[in-house]
């Protein structure tokens, strides 16, 4: 009986593997980095760099690792793309469509955002230091954990966004606007600028990262907390 039922483990195991391998090897075939940019496209981690795809359709392309550094997706169509752990340094995706577009991961130093529309998005662990995201439409999405030290986000739409635990350093949300409340749970308020922003929606805020913040007089702010004695930041009045 042992001998038998270790015959028949060994047979499962062996057409385990075997599916296993041509699972492998059809995923692989799957990827072709020489493809046009069409909607579904398998990108994985190919090297898109330097290129100017603006205006393509990219939505609900596997763009998983792919390398777009400094290169143009301007107007372009990433709905529910998966751009997860991509490299999209010094890249343009202003104007673009990113709806429920996933960006977890991605290293986005000095990118442009501008006007994007990303509803539902999701940013979780980006590295975005100094990126634009101004006038983006970026209702509930998720910056849980992200780099966004000096990050821009004027007049933009972040009603719903998540910022928990995010790096705030630097960041300008003066002009933000919100109909949703925003969670800033932890997240790093050093000189973030906030200056007329209303905050009192907000959830998530605690003194100590107010006392860290750049605030004025017009900053509203949620019940029980209070102005520091400090604001304006000096660096204001320079």
């Amino acid at each position: 009986m042992t001998l038998r039922r270790t015959r028949a483990y060994g047979a499962s195991g062996l057409v385990l593997a075997v599916c296993t391998v041509f699972a492998w090897q059809n995923a692989t075939a799957a990827h072709n980095c020489h493809a046009a940019a069409t909607p579904g496209v398998n990108w994985h981690e190919c090297d898109k760099k330097l290129l100017i795809l603006e205006g393509q359709d990219l939505s609900g392309a596997n763009l998983f690792g792919v390398d777009f550094t400094s290169t143009d997706l301007r107007n372009s169509n990433l709905l529910a793309a998966n751009l997860e752990k991509a490299t999209l340094v010094r890249a343009s995706l202003a104007d673009s469509t990113a709806k429920g577009a996933r960006f977890d991961r991605i290293e986005a130093y000095r990118t442009d955002f501008s006007r994007m529309d990303a509803q539902g998005a999701v940013f979780a662990s980006a590295e975005m230091q100094r990126s634009n995201f101004q006038d983006a439409n970026l209702t509930n999405v998720d910056f849980t954990k992200a780099e966004l030290g000096r990050a821009q986000f004027h007049d933009a739409d972040i009603s719903g966004s998540r910022f928990s635990f995010a790096n705030l350093a630097r960041a300008d949300f003066r002009g933000a606007t919100f109909t949703a409340p925003i969670d800033f749970d932890r997240a790093f308020f050093f000189l973030t600028r906030i200056e007329g922003v209303d905050l009192s929606n907000s959830a998530g805020l605690s003194q100590w990262q107010l006392n860290m913040a750049c605030g004025d007089a017009r900053t509203e702010l949620p019940s029980g907390l209070t102005r520091p004695e400090d604001w304006p930041c000096q660096f204001q009045q320079e």
